[in-house]
């Protein structure tokens, strides 16, 4: 609520229109028992029916202007409803966006906040604008008016009011517990259902249907019974409603001969009547039902929405004795495995990349070159052992440090839609045209810049082809300050030549180069290999590799490229020898 009223208080503007039209609004809510009781009086039972009926075409005169006025206040309450949903939907992709970079697992209840929760608390938000605003100003005149008409009967009918609102308002925290219980099981409910949804092909192939059906009915019926108990809660509203609303027309009509008796005219209690019945009671109604369904739905569910989109006060970011101090990155005894109990991806690694290495890492699919590079970089850590960066240990680094020690390119590389100049700078904002044209020259990306139309183009990921989107990747991470270079398969979509150009650039750029080598020639360029078998890592050069041992030579054979040669004396196919006979021939 405190929030709410905040939104408001930004909002002078259009909420002071929807006051001034409200007014308009209740206009007949005013006069209604007094045009009433005065038609009755003077008009029809004084004989004089034209007067009476002069007396209800005023009331009808009120009536349209009352129309007049509705019509206005829908017009005012978009301009209260639309900019809460604008602040909500940016608060909900904010919260979403600063959990998603803070490290912690995927906020799927986003999606639920977003599509459902926002559109809930922007209609019951309206519907709630509108039920306490025509209370307030129906009510009121209602009772001014009764109170100048009668004033027995505007005291009358103050106890049970008050009654029937305070029954309201004593079980409205029931209320609101009971709703959150239900938006609770509805965020479950769509956490659990996600991930099965999404792989329902995958539940069908491996027959797991009357498993994750099974799984999924704890959430719905946990959603159902929640539902249930937010239903039940509409008897004390009904209540509620019959304390407030209809109580008081009862005593009135009970009390009707003791007030003729008293003096009190009859069109003076029908007008009382009317006050009760046309202003009042509906008021009532309105408020009742609304708040308590609507605007518990409305607390309830802007209370997730905004505590969804918070963080936790974080941790205090480790900080380094020392700034790291070159790109000499170290391992020490690491090992890395996915979950505790999982066979580790690297195990009991030692591994030095000093200032102005060159390291190409090979291996076959999946035994954790990827891995290795993530522990490098900084975004996995070890479950045992020490990764350093510059003689400083990489889990004493905060992210912004990081960034500046060493840029990491992966597979998928990663464009954003907006210039191909904001694209390059992105992680060097200050670069000057100077070294933006060297960095685009250095990795060959000089035709793809002419192409777009220079550096202001403006580019989306969907109309760039893979391999252009790894060149503009890679330009982007050449010209940051970054000493230390993280290239993991990178350059898989560029053609051999491209590639080569590429690996040579940043080999020539001051720091240290780590490859995950996509082609042969990628191993041969390197000063050095490491070769991942899934057991013991070796550390070697391709020669040295091809002399000893046989998987790098599988792994090489499988990537050199047949060449046109003679048969040999022997009377071999055209094309190279296998490695491994060239190896042992090598040996001699």
């Amino acid at each position: 609520m405190r929030y709410l009223l905040r939104f408001l208080r930004r909002h002078p503007a259009p909420l002071a229109r929807l006051a001034w039209w409200s007014a308009v609004e209740a206009v007949p809510a005013v006069l209604s028992g007094q045009v009433i009781a005065r038609a009755v009086d003077r008009g029809f039972l004084a004989g004089h029916p034209r007067t009476g009926l002069a007396w209800l075409g005023l009331l009808a005169a009120a009536v349209m202007l009352g129309a007049w006025g509705t019509r206005n206040t829908y017009r005012c309450l978009a301009g209260l409803a639309e900019p809460l949903r604008d602040e909500l939907v940016t608060h909900v992709v904010g919260g979403a966006l600063r959990r998603a970079a803070s490290g912690d697992n995927a906020d799927r209840s986003a999606v639920a906040r977003l599509t459902h929760q926002v559109e809930i608390v922007r209609d019951t938000f309206a519907g709630a604008v509108m039920t306490v605003r025509g209370f307030l100003f129906a009510v009121t005149g209602a009772l001014l008016g009764l109170a100048a008409l009668a004033p027995p009967i505007a005291l009358a009918v103050a106890v049970p009011m008050l009654a029937g609102l305070t029954l309201f308002a004593v079980t409205l925290p029931a209320m609101v517990a009971r709703q959150r219980a239900y938006v609770a099981a509805d965020e479950r409910l769509a956490d659990e259902a996600g991930p099965a949804f999404a792989g329902r092909r995958d539940v069908v192939a491996c027959g797991a249907e009357s498993r994750v059906a099974a799984d999924l009915a704890v959430p719905v019926d946990g959603q159902a019974a929640a539902e249930r108990s937010v239903v039940r809660m509409t008897a004390v509203r009904g209540l509620s409603l019959a304390l407030a609303g209809w109580l008081p027309v009862v005593i009135v009509l009970l009390a009707t001969p003791w007030l003729i008796r008293g003096g009190l005219t009859a069109g003076a209690v029908l007008g009382a009547l009317t006050y009760l019945l046309h202003g009042v009671q509906p008021a009532l109604n309105t408020l009742i039902g609304g708040l308590g369904g609507g605007g518990v739905r409305l607390t309830v569910t802007l209370d997730r929405i905004l505590r969804a989109g918070e963080l936790p006060p974080p941790e205090p970011a480790p900080t380094a004795a020392r700034p790291p101090t070159g790109a000499q990155i170290s391992l020490r005894k690491v090992t890395f495995s996915y979950s505790r109990h999982a066979e580790p991806v690297v195990h009991d690694l030692d591994l030095d990349v000093t200032d102005g290495d060159h390291l190409a890492i090979v291996g076959p699919s999946g035994i954790g070159k990827s891995t290795l590079v993530a522990l490098l970089a900084g975004t996995l850590r070890p479950r045992r052992g020490e990764a350093t960066l510059g003689g400083v240990p990489l889990a004493d680094l905060d992210a912004r440090t990081l960034a500046r020690q060493r840029v990491l390119i992966p597979q998928e590389a990663y464009v954003f839609s907006g210039t191909l100049r904001d694209n390059l700078r992105y992680l060097r904002p200050d670069a000057d045209p100077r070294e933006l044209d060297h960095a685009v020259d250095a990795v060959g990306l000089r035709a793809l810049v002419e192409r777009l139309g220079g550096y202001e183009a403006p580019i989306t990921p969907d109309m760039m082809s893979a391999g252009e989107r790894q060149l503009v990747a890679l330009g982007r991470a050449y010209l940051s300050p970054a000493r230390l270079v993280l290239l993991d398969e990178s350059t898989c979509h560029l053609d051999a030549a491209g590639e080569a150009r590429a690996e040579r650039a940043f080999a020539g750029r001051p720091g240290a180069l780590v490859v995950v080598a996509h082609r042969v020639s990628s191993a041969v360029r390197a000063r050095r290999i490491l070769l991942l078998d899934g057991g013991e890592a070796v550390l070697g050069t391709d020669r040295s590799l091809r002399l000893s041992s046989p998987l790098y030579r599988e792994i090489a054979g499988h990537w050199d490229m047949p060449s046109p040669e003679p048969p040999g004396l022997l009377g071999q196919p055209h094309g190279l020898q296998p490695v491994a006979r060239a190896g042992l021939a090598d040996d001699g």
